[in-house]
């Protein structure tokens, strides 16, 4: 097997590649979040999740612009958590989030996400996937997806839906929350796992079985749950606006977990109720 590195990028149904690792900007607040972008990109990131929720769009786009870095080579993605009135209201408010990451005239988002399935019922998550749709057929949004929808959302969409199977669900995934269910469902439907708090927000730094796995391999808890991900084929988003963590959370390519080690961690889900933000409704 080829040795992981951090330029690993795996295939979206779209046909467009996703860096697998990513860097979540959750929270980073505008006068932090540009300098951690630009730590994380300086350690090798090439790929960054943020949010209209977030409201750290332009802040994403500014660190961009200043990396030096070619706009192709930078993978960004962003969501639309609550709709609009109309369509062409929601339409309008995705290229906000465009011209935000990427300039005003010509540019693009590689990623675009219904935030969460939680939006006002059936009628506006389908409201909501054929704007995105539209962006994608414009070249607005390279790839569309979902994040935190289960099984019943997602075939919900193939009713009406242009575009499905969704090329991502964005869920919420680490040793303790491993949603087998939805997990098995995106991996049979060729739909991307991308995988939220990864870190758990550093609530199990001291957990026994964590930490003994770490010190095999001479490396952070943080770093395990990171390469971890990775190894169950998802795609983590590690958030942090310390400059040493977001790099030690990239440095997780000079080790990795065997057989053993997978196991001891996969024993230590607990279901919908090791879930510290919110386990999918299937």
């Amino acid at each position: 097997m080829a040795k992981r590195t951090i330029t690993d990028t795996l295939r979206l149904a779209s046909s467009h590649a996703i860096p697998q690792l990513g860097f979540g900007v959750y929270k980073s607040p505008p006068e932090l979040c540009i300098q951690s972008c630009l730590t994380a990109l300086g350690a090798g990131y090439r790929h960054v999740d943020t949010a209209q929720y977030y409201a750290n769009e332009a802040e994403v786009g500014e660190a961009v612009r200043r990396s030096g870095l070619d706009r192709r080579d930078v993978f960004l993605t962003t969501k639309i958590l609550s709709p609009e009135a109309s369509a062409e209201a929601n339409y309008q408010k995705c290229l906000e989030s465009v011209r935000k990451l990427d300039g005003d005239s010509g540019g693009y988002v590689d990623l675009f996400l219904i935030h969460s399935p939680n939006c006002g019922g059936a009628q506006n998550r389908m409201m909501l996937w054929q704007t995105l749709e539209r962006l994608h057929q414009e070249g607005k949004a390279k790839s569309i997806g979902v994040s935190n929808f289960g099984i019943q959302h997602i075939e919900e969409l193939k009713k009406s839906a242009k575009v499905w199977p969704p090329h991502v669900n964005q869920i919420e995934l680490h040793p303790w929350s491993q949603q087998t269910e939805i997990v098995e469902y995106c991996e049979k439907q060729g739909i991307a796992i991308e995988a939220y708090c990864p870190l758990v927000r550093n609530t199990k730094a001291t957990d026994p079985d964590l930490t003994k796995v770490a010190e095999k391999h001479g490396v952070t808890p943080n770093q395990v749950l990171v390469r971890y991900c990775l190894e169950r084929n998802w795609i983590p988003l590690p958030k942090s606006d310390n400059a040493g963590r977001i790099k030690a959370n990239a440095d997780v390519f000079g080790f990795a977990l065997d057989k053993e080690d997978m196991g001891v961690l996969n024993e230590l889900n607990q279901g919908a109720a090791g879930a510290i933000v919110q386990a999918v409704s299937n």
